[in-house]
Formats: C-alpha cells, sequence, structure tokens
C-alpha cells in the first residue's frame, strides 16, 4: 500500500500543471465562441438597422402619398371606371356623326 501511494505522488504532482493547462485551453476557447458570438449577433443587428432604416424610408413614402392627396386617387380611378361601363351600355343620346354627305 505504501507502494501505491508512493507511486500516486509524483503522478498527481505530475497532473495538476496537465489539469491548469487543460483549464486555460478551455477558457481561451470560450472567450474565443463568446467573441465569435458577438461578431455575428453585431452583423445581424447592423442589417436589422439597415433594413429598418428601409422600411422607414417607405413609410415615409407612403405617407407622403397619403397625405398629398395621392390617396384620392383610388376614388379618381373608380370614376373611370363608372365612366366605362356607361360608355359600354350605350347610354347618352345619340349624336348621329356617321359620315353622310351634307347638303
Amino acid at each position: 500500500m505504501e507502494g501505491m501511494i508512493a507511486l500516486m505522488i509524483p503522478i498527481i504532482a505530475l497532473m495538476i500543471p496537465v489539469i491548469a493547462l487543460w483549464t486555460k485551453h478551455q477558457q481561451k476557447m470560450a472567450e474565443l465562441q463568446v467573441g465569435a458570438t458577438a461578431e455575428k449577433t453585431a452583423e445581424k443587428a447592423a442589417q436589422y438597422a439597415s433594413q429598418i432604416a428601409r422600411l422607414e424610408d417607405r413609410v415615409q413614402v407612403l405617407e407622403r402619398i397619403v397625405t398629398d392627396r395621392g390617396y384620392d386617387i383610388a376614388t379618381q380611378i373608380e370614376a373611370l371606371r363608372d365612366q366605362r361601363r356607361v360608355d359600354d351600355l350605350g347610354a347618352g343620346i345619340p349624336l348621329g356623326l356617321e359620315n353622310k354627305e351634307r347638303v
């Protein structure tokens, strides 16, 4: 039993620096992962910011259209559709503009 303890003491003494190196390595790997994650997060945040800026620009254009009587376009289009229906139905008084000989 004493021989076993005598053998274990140097093995444990040699394992302590190995465990310390392994722990430092694991810590560095964790820091690198955190750094990579931070870079990806920053990149995605920049992409989202540019997308939000584009959407805000589009909303401003839409607001301008609505407030500058651009919204009235729909009613004008509907009025034109109604006018076409009247023309297609043949409503109104015929003017008799066919080519006739004039006297």
